[in-house]
């Protein structure tokens, strides 16, 4: 887990740590997790060895490597989403997913506009994905008040 220790943190931090650990852990083909603010800054991440070979790799992969990376994604996808619902009068977005040769990207809105990035292998089962990203959006959605938001961003913030 790339993200600081969670000592001193509030249980319901711990809690969140506790689910996106457990969701890269326990879903076959997963390989990173991150939960991005609507603002765009990461609150969680769950990056088990890509970080290590990201810092190993050189300077210009970003200040968290592969973490980082994907948290602006998620953000990127994100507000494309959104904007292209938006034109299309299409309502809210609930899930995205972009299939690629090496992998695959999963996007999943948080009812306080935050939102769940997953980075996954080609071959993962999408259904197994999306079914642990629902849950976690279920149990996640009614504790990230502006408050723990908040003490997530410094805790990620201190890490650095």
């Amino acid at each position: 887990m790339t993200a600081p220790s969670t000592f001193g943190l509030s249980t319901e931090a711990r809690n969140l740590h506790w689910l996106l650990s457990n969701l890269v852990e326990e879903v076959p083909g997963v390989h990173s997790v991150t939960v991005v603010s609507s603002d765009g800054l990461m609150l969680l991440s769950s990056d088990p060895g890509h970080h290590r070979a990201a810092k190993e790799a050189g300077p210009s992969d970003g200040p968290k490597g592969s973490s980082a990376d994907l948290a602006t994604i998620v953000s990127g996808i994100g507000s494309l989403t959104v904007g292209a619902a938006k034109l299309m009068d299409g309502g809210g977005v609930k899930q995205t997913m972009v299939a690629m040769d090496e992998g695959s990207v999963f996007v999943m809105s948080i009812s306080d506009g935050s939102l769940l990035g997953v980075h996954a292998t080609p071959d993962c089962d999408m259904s197994i994905v999306a079914y642990h990203m629902a849950l976690f959006v279920g149990r996640a959605g009614h504790v990230l008040t502006p408050e723990l938001r908040s003490e997530l961003r410094t805790s990620m913030e201190s890490a650095q």
